[in-house]
Protein backbone atom coordinates (compact mmCIF):
# COMPACT_ATOMS: atom_id res chain seq x y z
CA UNK A 1 0.00 0.00 0.00
CA UNK A 2 1.27 3.40 -1.12
CA UNK A 3 -0.45 5.33 1.59
CA UNK A 4 -1.30 4.00 5.11
CA UNK A 5 -3.85 4.68 8.16
CA UNK A 6 -0.02 6.15 9.48
CA UNK A 7 0.20 8.62 6.86
CA UNK A 8 -3.72 9.52 7.73
CA UNK A 9 -3.19 10.36 11.51
CA UNK A 10 -0.63 13.12 10.54
CA UNK A 11 -3.61 15.17 9.36
CA UNK A 12 -4.70 16.23 12.66
CA UNK A 13 -5.00 19.71 11.58
CA UNK A 14 -8.25 18.65 9.23
CA UNK A 15 -9.55 16.73 12.32
CA UNK A 16 -9.40 19.10 13.86
CA UNK A 17 -10.58 22.07 11.83
CA UNK A 18 -14.02 19.42 11.00
CA UNK A 19 -14.54 18.89 14.46
CA UNK A 20 -15.04 22.57 14.95
CA UNK A 21 -16.98 22.83 11.82
CA UNK A 22 -19.29 19.47 12.19
CA UNK A 23 -19.88 20.80 16.51
CA UNK A 24 -20.82 24.27 15.03
CA UNK A 25 -22.83 23.30 12.63
CA UNK A 26 -24.15 20.75 14.37
CA UNK A 27 -25.53 22.38 16.82
CA UNK A 28 -27.14 25.27 15.15
CA UNK A 29 -28.58 22.99 12.01
CA UNK A 30 -30.40 21.02 14.70
CA UNK A 31 -31.43 23.74 16.88
CA UNK A 32 -32.79 25.25 13.49
CA UNK A 33 -34.71 22.10 12.94
CA UNK A 34 -36.16 21.73 16.42
CA UNK A 35 -37.24 25.94 16.44
CA UNK A 36 -38.70 25.12 13.43
CA UNK A 37 -41.37 22.86 15.23
CA UNK A 38 -42.76 25.27 17.43
CA UNK A 39 -43.60 28.26 15.06
CA UNK A 40 -47.50 27.03 15.10
CA UNK A 41 -47.15 27.79 18.94
CA UNK A 42 -46.20 31.34 18.34
CA UNK A 43 -49.00 33.88 18.85
CA UNK A 44 -47.61 37.11 19.32
CA UNK A 45 -45.99 39.54 16.55
CA UNK A 46 -42.78 40.35 19.08
CA UNK A 47 -42.27 36.78 19.73
CA UNK A 48 -42.19 35.69 16.04
CA UNK A 49 -40.34 38.71 15.42
CA UNK A 50 -37.61 36.72 17.73
CA UNK A 51 -38.19 33.26 16.48
CA UNK A 52 -37.40 34.47 12.91
CA UNK A 53 -34.31 35.78 14.20
CA UNK A 54 -33.22 32.55 16.20
CA UNK A 55 -33.69 31.06 12.72
CA UNK A 56 -31.60 33.72 10.45
CA UNK A 57 -29.14 33.68 13.45
CA UNK A 58 -28.64 29.75 12.94
CA UNK A 59 -28.72 29.88 9.26
CA UNK A 60 -25.56 32.47 9.12
CA UNK A 61 -23.51 30.77 11.72
CA UNK A 62 -24.07 27.57 9.69
CA UNK A 63 -23.35 28.81 6.17
CA UNK A 64 -20.54 31.12 7.43
CA UNK A 65 -18.50 29.40 9.92
CA UNK A 66 -19.24 25.97 8.35
CA UNK A 67 -18.44 27.26 4.81
CA UNK A 68 -15.22 29.08 5.64
CA UNK A 69 -14.03 25.98 8.20
CA UNK A 70 -14.43 23.53 4.91
CA UNK A 71 -12.88 25.82 2.31
CA UNK A 72 -9.81 25.97 5.12
CA UNK A 73 -9.93 21.84 5.06
CA UNK A 74 -9.79 21.33 1.13
CA UNK A 75 -6.93 23.34 1.03
CA UNK A 76 -5.45 21.78 4.33
CA UNK A 77 -6.02 18.57 2.35
CA UNK A 78 -4.82 19.67 -0.72
CA UNK A 79 -1.53 20.70 1.16
CA UNK A 80 -0.94 17.58 2.82
CA UNK A 81 -1.69 15.38 -0.36
CA UNK A 82 0.93 17.62 -2.40
CA UNK A 83 3.54 17.55 0.17
CA UNK A 84 3.46 13.60 0.71
CA UNK A 85 3.93 13.21 -3.22
CA UNK A 86 6.55 15.66 -3.00
CA UNK A 87 8.60 14.34 -0.10
CA UNK A 88 8.14 10.46 -1.70
CA UNK A 89 8.34 10.92 -5.66
CA UNK A 90 11.43 7.99 -6.13
CA UNK A 91 9.06 6.14 -4.09
CA UNK A 92 5.78 6.98 -6.63
CA UNK A 93 8.30 6.78 -9.28
CA UNK A 94 9.59 3.47 -8.89
CA UNK A 95 5.34 2.14 -8.97
CA UNK A 96 4.73 4.01 -12.31
CA UNK A 97 7.90 2.97 -13.87
CA UNK A 98 7.02 -0.81 -12.64
CA UNK A 99 3.81 -0.15 -15.00
CA UNK A 100 1.52 0.88 -11.81
CA UNK A 101 -0.89 3.56 -12.99
CA UNK A 102 -1.75 7.16 -11.56
CA UNK A 103 -5.55 6.18 -10.57
CA UNK A 104 -3.61 3.06 -9.67
CA UNK A 105 -1.82 4.73 -7.22
CA UNK A 106 -4.00 7.14 -6.03
CA UNK A 107 -6.41 5.57 -4.88
CA UNK A 108 -4.98 4.42 -2.25
CA UNK A 109 -5.30 8.12 -0.88
CA UNK A 110 -8.85 7.55 0.21
CA UNK A 111 -7.75 7.05 3.48
CA UNK A 112 -6.98 10.59 3.88
CA UNK A 113 -10.27 10.80 4.28
CA UNK A 114 -10.18 9.09 7.53
CA UNK A 115 -9.31 12.80 8.83
CA UNK A 116 -12.38 14.27 8.68
CA UNK A 117 -14.63 10.96 9.60
CA UNK A 118 -12.51 11.36 13.21
CA UNK A 119 -12.79 14.85 13.35
CA UNK A 120 -16.19 14.97 12.38
CA UNK A 121 -17.75 12.01 14.61
CA UNK A 122 -15.84 14.09 17.43
CA UNK A 123 -17.48 17.64 16.59
CA UNK A 124 -21.16 15.61 16.61
CA UNK A 125 -20.73 14.04 19.24
CA UNK A 126 -19.50 17.19 21.56
CA UNK A 127 -22.40 19.36 20.08
CA UNK A 128 -25.40 16.68 21.54
CA UNK A 129 -23.10 16.99 25.02
CA UNK A 130 -23.27 20.56 25.26
CA UNK A 131 -26.52 21.29 23.23
CA UNK A 132 -28.91 20.67 26.48
CA UNK A 133 -27.38 24.11 27.84
CA UNK A 134 -27.16 25.82 24.15
CA UNK A 135 -30.62 25.27 23.97
CA UNK A 136 -31.61 26.63 27.50
CA UNK A 137 -29.11 29.87 26.50
CA UNK A 138 -30.85 30.12 23.27
CA UNK A 139 -34.04 30.78 25.09
CA UNK A 140 -32.96 32.08 28.60
CA UNK A 141 -35.81 34.40 28.82
CA UNK A 142 -38.31 31.94 27.65
CA UNK A 143 -39.61 34.26 25.48
CA UNK A 144 -39.97 31.30 22.88
CA UNK A 145 -42.03 27.85 24.13
CA UNK A 146 -39.84 25.13 25.21
CA UNK A 147 -37.46 23.53 22.49
CA UNK A 148 -37.06 19.95 23.21
CA UNK A 149 -34.00 18.08 21.45
CA UNK A 150 -34.32 15.96 18.64
CA UNK A 151 -31.91 13.51 16.93
CA UNK A 152 -32.29 13.88 12.95
CA UNK A 153 -31.20 11.64 10.97
CA UNK A 154 -29.85 14.24 7.85
CA UNK A 155 -27.61 15.79 9.94
CA UNK A 156 -25.09 12.64 10.45
CA UNK A 157 -25.09 12.58 6.97
CA UNK A 158 -25.25 15.54 5.75
CA UNK A 159 -21.83 16.44 8.27
CA UNK A 160 -20.25 13.04 8.88
CA UNK A 161 -20.75 10.31 6.15
CA UNK A 162 -21.09 12.26 3.26
CA UNK A 163 -18.17 14.98 4.04
CA UNK A 164 -16.05 11.45 4.68
CA UNK A 165 -16.69 9.93 0.83
CA UNK A 166 -16.31 13.70 -0.26
CA UNK A 167 -12.98 13.95 0.90
CA UNK A 168 -12.03 10.65 0.22
CA UNK A 169 -13.32 11.04 -3.58
CA UNK A 170 -11.67 14.09 -3.96
CA UNK A 171 -8.07 12.97 -2.17
CA UNK A 172 -7.82 10.10 -4.84
CA UNK A 173 -8.82 12.96 -7.53
CA UNK A 174 -6.23 15.56 -6.40
CA UNK A 175 -3.52 12.57 -6.15
CA UNK A 176 -4.12 11.32 -9.73
CA UNK A 177 -3.76 14.71 -11.34
CA UNK A 178 -0.95 15.54 -9.03
CA UNK A 179 1.12 12.12 -10.58
CA UNK A 180 0.58 12.93 -14.08
CA UNK A 181 4.67 13.82 -14.33
CA UNK A 182 7.19 12.00 -16.10
CA UNK A 183 8.45 9.16 -14.37
CA UNK A 184 12.25 10.53 -14.70
CA UNK A 185 11.34 13.46 -13.18
CA UNK A 186 9.78 11.83 -9.81
CA UNK A 187 12.85 9.92 -9.77
CA UNK A 188 15.40 12.11 -10.06
CA UNK A 189 13.65 14.91 -8.93
CA UNK A 190 14.38 17.22 -11.64
CA UNK A 191 13.72 20.86 -11.83
CA UNK A 192 12.93 22.83 -15.48
CA UNK A 193 15.88 24.75 -16.20
CA UNK A 194 13.57 27.42 -17.13
CA UNK A 195 12.33 28.24 -13.92
CA UNK A 196 15.96 28.16 -12.21
CA UNK A 197 16.79 30.39 -14.74
CA UNK A 198 13.84 32.66 -13.81
CA UNK A 199 14.58 32.14 -10.20
CA UNK A 200 18.06 33.49 -10.89
CA UNK A 201 17.52 36.27 -12.88
CA UNK A 202 15.29 37.76 -9.90
CA UNK A 203 17.69 36.96 -7.31
CA UNK A 204 21.07 37.98 -9.16
CA UNK A 205 21.01 41.62 -7.46
CA UNK A 206 19.80 40.16 -4.21
CA UNK A 207 21.43 39.83 -0.93
CA UNK A 208 21.19 35.74 0.27
CA UNK A 209 19.52 35.68 3.41
CA UNK A 210 16.61 38.25 1.45
CA UNK A 211 16.59 35.92 -1.65
CA UNK A 212 16.38 33.18 0.97
CA UNK A 213 13.06 34.85 2.94
CA UNK A 214 11.90 35.26 -0.57
CA UNK A 215 11.92 32.04 -1.88
CA UNK A 216 10.05 30.53 1.19
CA UNK A 217 7.56 32.80 0.60
CA UNK A 218 7.38 31.57 -2.92
CA UNK A 219 8.01 28.01 -2.72
CA UNK A 220 5.24 27.70 0.23
CA UNK A 221 2.48 29.57 -0.93
CA UNK A 222 -0.03 27.45 0.73
CA UNK A 223 1.72 28.20 4.23
CA UNK A 224 1.38 31.53 3.54
CA UNK A 225 -2.71 30.77 3.76
CA UNK A 226 -2.06 29.18 7.04
CA UNK A 227 -0.40 32.16 8.14
CA UNK A 228 -2.75 34.03 7.50
CA UNK A 229 -5.97 32.15 7.97
CA UNK A 230 -4.35 31.27 11.77
CA UNK A 231 -3.69 34.96 12.58
CA UNK A 232 -7.35 35.91 10.89
CA UNK A 233 -9.62 33.06 13.23
CA UNK A 234 -7.03 34.17 16.73
CA UNK A 235 -8.14 37.89 15.70
CA UNK A 236 -11.65 37.61 14.88
CA UNK A 237 -12.43 34.98 17.45
CA UNK A 238 -11.01 36.55 20.34
CA UNK A 239 -12.64 39.73 19.53
CA UNK A 240 -16.10 38.74 19.11
CA UNK A 241 -16.29 36.36 22.54
CA UNK A 242 -15.77 39.59 23.87
CA UNK A 243 -18.54 40.75 22.90
CA UNK A 244 -20.87 38.17 23.36
CA UNK A 245 -21.59 38.86 26.55
CA UNK A 246 -23.57 41.30 25.32
CA UNK A 247 -24.90 40.26 22.83
CA UNK A 248 -25.65 36.55 23.23
CA UNK A 249 -24.19 34.71 26.20
CA UNK A 250 -20.89 33.79 28.34
CA UNK A 251 -21.12 30.37 26.83
CA UNK A 252 -20.82 31.08 23.43
CA UNK A 253 -18.58 33.66 24.22
CA UNK A 254 -16.35 30.93 25.19
CA UNK A 255 -17.31 28.69 22.79
CA UNK A 256 -15.97 31.16 20.24
CA UNK A 257 -12.93 31.89 21.91
CA UNK A 258 -11.77 28.09 22.22
CA UNK A 259 -12.57 27.46 19.10
CA UNK A 260 -10.68 30.47 17.56
CA UNK A 261 -7.26 29.42 19.75
CA UNK A 262 -7.73 25.96 18.83
CA UNK A 263 -7.46 26.79 14.54
CA UNK A 264 -5.45 29.53 15.27
CA UNK A 265 -2.95 27.24 17.16
CA UNK A 266 -2.76 24.24 14.81
CA UNK A 267 -2.66 25.99 11.59
CA UNK A 268 0.58 28.40 12.51
CA UNK A 269 2.00 25.48 13.92
CA UNK A 270 1.11 23.55 11.01
CA UNK A 271 2.74 26.16 8.69
CA UNK A 272 6.26 27.05 10.59
CA UNK A 273 6.99 23.30 11.46
CA UNK A 274 6.74 22.32 7.80
CA UNK A 275 8.37 25.45 6.70
CA UNK A 276 11.85 24.05 8.99
CA UNK A 277 11.01 20.37 8.38
CA UNK A 278 11.51 21.26 4.30
CA UNK A 279 14.61 23.58 4.81
CA UNK A 280 16.76 22.07 7.06
CA UNK A 281 19.61 20.86 4.61
CA UNK A 282 19.38 24.56 4.15
CA UNK A 283 19.56 25.35 7.69
CA UNK A 284 22.48 22.39 7.88
CA UNK A 285 24.47 24.55 5.00
CA UNK A 286 23.79 28.03 6.90
CA UNK A 287 25.19 26.87 9.84
CA UNK A 288 28.18 25.25 8.12
CA UNK A 289 29.17 28.44 6.53
CA UNK A 290 28.83 30.69 9.98
CA UNK A 291 25.41 31.92 9.86
CA UNK A 292 23.41 32.57 13.59
CA UNK A 293 20.56 30.86 14.44
CA UNK A 294 18.73 34.20 14.61
CA UNK A 295 20.06 34.70 11.20
CA UNK A 296 19.01 31.68 9.70
CA UNK A 297 15.19 31.65 11.74
CA UNK A 298 14.69 35.30 10.22
CA UNK A 299 15.47 34.38 6.77
CA UNK A 300 13.02 31.53 6.71
CA UNK A 301 10.30 32.85 9.26
CA UNK A 302 10.66 36.68 8.74
CA UNK A 303 8.45 36.91 5.80
CA UNK A 304 5.78 35.75 7.24
CA UNK A 305 5.85 38.31 10.27
CA UNK A 306 4.03 40.86 7.76
CA UNK A 307 1.75 38.32 6.55
CA UNK A 308 0.40 37.06 10.26
CA UNK A 309 -0.18 41.16 11.02
CA UNK A 310 -2.18 41.08 7.83
CA UNK A 311 -4.11 38.99 9.28
CA UNK A 312 -5.06 39.98 12.23
CA UNK A 313 -6.57 43.32 10.38
CA UNK A 314 -8.68 40.99 8.09
CA UNK A 315 -10.20 39.17 11.18
CA UNK A 316 -10.39 42.20 12.75
CA UNK A 317 -12.23 43.86 10.01
CA UNK A 318 -14.40 40.91 9.27
CA UNK A 319 -15.51 39.99 13.33
CA UNK A 320 -16.66 44.05 13.04
CA UNK A 321 -18.98 43.36 9.74
CA UNK A 322 -20.21 40.39 10.61
CA UNK A 323 -21.77 41.67 13.79
CA UNK A 324 -22.97 44.85 12.86
CA UNK A 325 -25.12 42.80 10.10
CA UNK A 326 -26.11 40.50 12.71
CA UNK A 327 -27.41 43.65 15.14
CA UNK A 328 -28.47 45.73 12.45
CA UNK A 329 -29.94 43.32 9.52
CA UNK A 330 -30.96 40.08 11.51
CA UNK A 331 -32.16 41.48 14.82
CA UNK A 332 -33.37 44.72 13.82
CA UNK A 333 -36.65 44.37 14.53
CA UNK A 334 -36.28 43.18 17.95
CA UNK A 335 -36.14 45.36 21.18
CA UNK A 336 -33.80 45.13 24.34
CA UNK A 337 -30.62 44.12 21.45
CA UNK A 338 -27.79 46.60 22.68
CA UNK A 339 -26.67 48.72 19.94
CA UNK A 340 -22.92 47.42 18.57
CA UNK A 341 -19.98 49.71 18.29
CA UNK A 342 -16.27 48.79 17.30
CA UNK A 343 -14.82 47.51 20.52
CA UNK A 344 -11.30 49.01 20.83
CA UNK A 345 -10.06 47.72 24.87
CA UNK A 346 -11.20 44.23 23.08
CA UNK A 347 -8.95 44.86 19.81
CA UNK A 348 -5.66 46.00 22.15
CA UNK A 349 -6.44 42.95 24.10
CA UNK A 350 -6.62 41.22 21.43
CA UNK A 351 -3.11 42.35 19.33
CA UNK A 352 -1.68 42.03 22.52
CA UNK A 353 -2.15 38.30 23.50
CA UNK A 354 -1.80 37.54 19.56
CA UNK A 355 1.83 39.12 19.71
CA UNK A 356 2.88 37.21 22.77
CA UNK A 357 1.65 33.73 21.15
CA UNK A 358 2.97 34.72 17.88
CA UNK A 359 6.46 35.96 19.14
CA UNK A 360 6.54 32.69 22.04
CA UNK A 361 5.66 30.35 19.01
CA UNK A 362 8.70 31.95 17.01
CA UNK A 363 11.21 31.06 19.66
CA UNK A 364 9.94 27.51 20.19
CA UNK A 365 10.46 27.17 16.12
CA UNK A 366 13.78 29.11 16.85
CA UNK A 367 14.84 26.46 19.15
CA UNK A 368 13.98 23.93 16.89
CA UNK A 369 16.21 24.89 14.02
CA UNK A 370 18.73 24.77 17.28
CA UNK A 371 18.02 21.53 17.39
CA UNK A 372 18.55 20.39 13.26
CA UNK A 373 21.80 17.70 13.21
CA UNK A 374 24.20 19.17 10.71
CA UNK A 375 25.50 15.35 10.64
CA UNK A 376 22.10 13.40 10.88
CA UNK A 377 21.52 15.66 7.43
CA UNK A 378 25.15 15.66 5.78
CA UNK A 379 24.30 11.67 6.11
CA UNK A 380 20.81 11.29 4.18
Amino acid sequence: MVVGIKDSAKLIGISIIFCCATLVCTMFTNYYLDVRQIKDLIASEQVMIFYQAQVSTAKVVCFVSGGCLLITSIIMLFFYIKHYIDTHKKELGILKAMGYSNIKIAKHFWVFGTSVLVGAIIGFLGAFLIMPKFYELQNTDKILPEISIHFHALIPMYFVILPTIAFAVLAIFYASLKLKKPVLSLIKDNVQVSVKMKRQRESRNRPFLDDLKANTLKTKKSLVFFIVFASFCFSSMTQMSMSMKDLSSVMMGVMILIIGVILAFTTLVLAITTVIKGNTKTIAMMRVFGYTQKECCKSLLGGYRPLSYIGFVLGTVYQYVLLRFTVDVIFRDFEGIPEYKFDVPAMFISLAVFILAYELTMYYCTEKIKKVSIKEVMAE
